[in-house]
């Protein structure tokens, strides 16, 4: 009995340990999204997308402790703490581990609706969409919530096979951001006579480092994902690499060497491999982060240059949005037997899934933005625009030149 019960304790202790380094590391990775954005907005704006990561990481937090895990999984921590540290305290960490997931899903906005959004509004509208519209799709997909789960396993053999949030994380992010970057409008300055005006980056350096981060991270968020350490798999950790590599390569060739095209490569060939991660073959997880690369290549440049009011500062609808979107599906064909994988999912749930993904994303983002900019507005004034939002909201820059 002793030895089965200090079995118990070291397994519960280990599980606890080895989601704890998966929150921290997801934690770290929101340093990779500020750091991206910071290298990419306008010099004007680097403070503003700092605080913003920061900021939108707090609500979220609190947002999901009180609100989101309970719509989601149904689960509260209203009770004692001597209740809440039952087996090492192992759902108080899990509890980390997913809210640093759903934090994601402002901080995938931020990129998109950067250098010209209010800040309070917009953090107000971050905690409606991680208290509310994201944990009721991820509830939907990772609890089993109102049978739909059940239903496609009826209908079509297989579930929605998400593994690490392809749709559930940031495909929700990139199409609640769609909604978001639309209903705010382009950056003044960036179309002039039919044409696509560039602002350059302020500091590739920065966001080769956010880039770097996330990468390294993302390494956390997809094995952690397995969340007992009895389900870890050296799969996950390849097929992560390899779709990080096709990314890459890809973005490379259709980029034409351009840093920015490079630097996300490997975040949308991640993106896309989360889903599948545990049941592909690295093969095809490479192809997997290759198409994905090639997806946020084309994409990109297609929407900045014929969307005038789709003004998408980081990209984060092709990268997080569509290569998300592709993932689940990309999971249904590489994830078949027959190509290698490790079988037991269905194509036909996969692109139901990704479609009602889409659909809660985009409306509820279209529902929350739309509501808190008819009460408060979500954009800056020309004037304020054009100083920069460093100045106009806080009130300092990004350096002191004396």
């Amino acid at each position: 009995m002793d030895i089965t019960s200090a079995v118990q304790t070291l397994t519960e202790s280990a599980n606890t340990l080895f989601i704890l380094i998966g929150a921290i590391m997801v934690l770290a990775m929101h340093a990779g999204f500020a750091f991206l954005e910071v290298g990419t907005v306008r010099h004007k704006n680097q403070v503003n997308a700092l605080v913003k990561i920061m900021t939108d990481f707090g609500i979220s937090a609190v947002m999901y402790f009180f609100v989101g895990y309970y719509i989601a999984y149904g689960g509260h921590f209203m009770s004692s703490a001597a209740d809440l540290t039952a087996s090492n305290g192992y759902e108080l960490v899990k509890f980390f581990f997913l809210m640093t997931f759903a934090a994601a899903i402002p901080a995938i906005v931020s990129g998109g609706i950067a250098e010209r959004a209010k800040f309070y509004p917009m953090l107000i509208s971050s905690g409606l969409i991680v208290g509310v519209v994201y944990p009721f799709f991820e509830g939907l997909i990772w609890n089993g919530n109102y049978g739909f789960q059940i239903w496609l396993e009826t209908q079509f053999g297989a579930g929605f096979h998400d593994f690490a949030g392809s749709v559930v994380v940031h495909a929700v992010g990139g199409w609640v951001a769609l909604a978001a970057i639309l209903l705010l409008g382009a950056r003044n300055g960036r179309y002039r006579n039919g044409r696509v005006i560039a602002f350059a980056p302020s500091n590739i350096p920065f966001l080769a480092l956010g880039a770097w981060i996330l990468t390294v991270g993302w390494f956390g968020f997809n094995v952690m994902s397995a969340q007992t350490l009895d389900g870890i798999s050296g799969l996950v950790a390849v097929n992560s690499l390899m779709a990080m590599v096709g990314g890459i390569l890809v973005s490379m060739v259709l980029g034409r060497k351009d840093p920015g095209f490079i630097h996300n490569g490997p975040l949308a060939g991640l993106v896309a491999v989360c889903a599948g991660s545990d049941l592909m073959h690295p093969v095809g997880a490479l192809i997997t982060g290759g198409i994905a690369g090639a997806i946020f290549v084309y994409l990109f440049e297609w929407a900045q240059a014929k969307i005038e009011r789709l003004d998408d500062v980081l990209g984060v609808w092709p990268l997080h949005g569509v290569c998300g979107v592709w993932g689940a599906i990309a999971c249904g064909i590489f994830g078949q037997e027959a190509l290698g994988g490790l079988g037991g999912v269905s194509l036909t749930s996969q692109v139901i899934g990704s479609v009602a993904g889409v659909l809660v994303a985009f409306v509820g983002g279209l529902v929350v933005y739309g509501v808190v900019s008819a009460i408060s507005g979500l954009r800056l004034s020309d004037e304020e625009e054009f100083n920069g939002a460093d100045v106009s909201i806080h009130r300092i820059g990004a350096n002191a030149m004396d």
